[in-house]
């Protein structure tokens, strides 16, 4: 058995493609519409639509985060900050094994960490 994908609820699907492209170059391989399927395995799906699913309402939580590595680091770092509008939890800093990383949220406020590779 092998895990294939994450699957994030969200606000806005053209937004969000649109965030995971701008920043991490993530592509889609598969639109259906209220569900995409991007590279690397993140699948969005529309919260209308994963609302149905659970028959409940979702409930925003920070028990998890995505987390990604990055080859530039300085570079996606200087490209977050010009940005302008990616809400940043962490700046820059180094974790206790001497790794450089940095946090942020994405458009529905889902935490992402980005480590140098």
């Amino acid at each position: 058995m092998g895990l294939k994908n994450v699957l994030i609820a969200v606000a806005d699907i053209e937004k969000s493609k649109k965030f995971y492209k701008e920043l991490f170059g993530l592509n889609v391989i598969r639109d259906f519409g209220e569900n995409v399927i991007l590279s690397e395995g993140l699948v969005l799906q529309c919260k209308t639509t994963w609302q149905q699913v659970l028959a409940s309402d979702i409930i925003p939580g920070n028990s998890f985060e995505l987390f990604f590595e990055e080859y530039d680091f300085d570079e996606f770092v200087l490209s977050v900050k010009n940005k302008g509008n990616v809400k940043l939890i962490e700046d820059v800093y180094e974790n206790a094994w001497g790794r450089r990383c940095i946090r942020l949220c994405d458009p529905d406020g889902y935490l992402i960490e980005v480590a140098e590779k």
